[in-house]
């Protein structure tokens, strides 16, 4: 399996930015579809972000999240970004990346029970509060 190791959370004042990583090993990257989900305190999980394997990304955003955050990818260095804007303070969760070979396993996740996705990072808490 490929093991992710997210970076980058932290407390941020409302309406500043961060930019998560992570950065995978183990198995080839190219090989895995990439997401960002992120869970508060007695909520479910939600997806944020989606991008494909290879060059030519296809990104998916969920129509809520659309707006203040970018996922992105970088092949050669093994990591998958999240540019995150204008933080709120119900922005304050664990952010977690997700990897599967199969982008819709991503996508569908939270909408489909049935759905696994292959592997998770340890989660990196992201607060922003003043």
């Amino acid at each position: 399996q490929v093991q992710l190791v997210e970076s980058g959370g932290g407390l941020v004042q409302p309406g500043g930015s961060l930019r998560l990583s992570c950065t995978a090993s183990g198995r080839t990257f190219t090989n895995y579809a990439m997401g960002w989900f992120r869970q508060a305190p007695g909520k479910e999980r939600e997806l944020l972000a989606a991008i494909s394997r290879r060059s030519g990304y296809s990104t998916y955003y969920p129509d809520s999240m659309k707006g203040r955050f970018t996922i992105s990818r970088d092949n050669d260095k093994n990591t998958v970004y999240l540019q995150m804007n204008r933080l709120k303070p119900e922005d304050t969760a664990v952010y977690y990346c997700a990897a599967d070979p199969v982008l819709h396993n991503i996508v569908v996740f939270t909408t489909d029970k049935g759905t696994t996705v292959e592997q998770w990072g340890q989660g990196t808490l992201v607060t922003a509060s003043s």
